[in-house]
């Protein structure tokens, strides 16, 4: 039995129309990841420092400044292609990309949906193959038999929870959009199935002045 810890990278480029635009921690973002790692230096060590490829991933892995541990890349942990999906949603459906909350809220489950459906372009990654590699990167790390922590996104975070709990694509769209940013997340694999320990944990946003700090974009 191994506990994998995994967190989700820090506020990122809110209201950016495309990935490469998006892909940065904010000035909060940092600041974030930073609070987090006071917490985390407080309790029991990790001994596995793992993040996904993307620039948000590591920066927030590197803010955490976790003692003795050098950063490991696992592009595993990349999260989903959103805008190339919403891109192909819009070519196929007329569902326009969502540029407000209300319209992001709506357009999630849509999308999620329609992704496991297949209902996609051929060139974007399936729902299958992303399922798979999110539990790949789990496997690999519960494997070493040591306590990893791993730093992801939203939409490794809810494949992961909706794959421990059993839960349908309905469900799973709640999840994916009530995933904190820089939320905490623990999950225990044993006997080559996963458990869901604790989920969006914020211990250091429950600090009177931090209100601002609990945001999901």
């Amino acid at each position: 039995m191994v506990e994998v810890t995994i967190i989700r990278h820090g506020q990122a480029n809110t209201g950016a129309r495309d990935e490469k635009s998006y892909d940065k921690l904010s000035d909060l973002g940092h600041q974030q990841a930073r609070w987090l790692g006071e917490v985390l230096r407080g309790q029991k060590p990790f001994d596995r420092l793992i993040a996904g490829g993307m620039r948000r991933q590591q920066e927030t892995a590197k803010n955490l400044a976790l003692p003795d541990l050098e950063m490991q890349i696992d592009p595993r942990l990349n999260e989903l292609n959103y805008f190339g999906l919403a891109e192909s949603m819009k070519q196929q459906t007329g569902v326009e990309i969502p540029d407000d909350l209300a319209s992001f809220v709506a357009h999630v489950p849509q999308l999620l949906t329609r992704w496991q459906a297949g209902d996609m372009c051929e060139h974007l990654e399936t729902y299958d193959d992303f399922r798979t590699r999110c539990l790949g990167a789990v496997r690999d790390a519960a494997a070493q038999n040591t306590r990893p922590v791993l730093v992801s996104s939203t939409g490794v975070i809810a494949t992961l929870t909706a794959e421990a709990l059993g839960l349908d694509m309905t469900m799973k769209s709640k999840v994916f959009l009530k995933v904190m940013n820089t939320s905490v997340h623990r999950f225990i694999w044993e006997n080559d199935t996963l458990h869901l320990a604790q989920y969006g944990a914020v211990p250091h946003l429950d600090i009177p002045g931090r209100e601002h700090g609990r945001t999901y974009g």
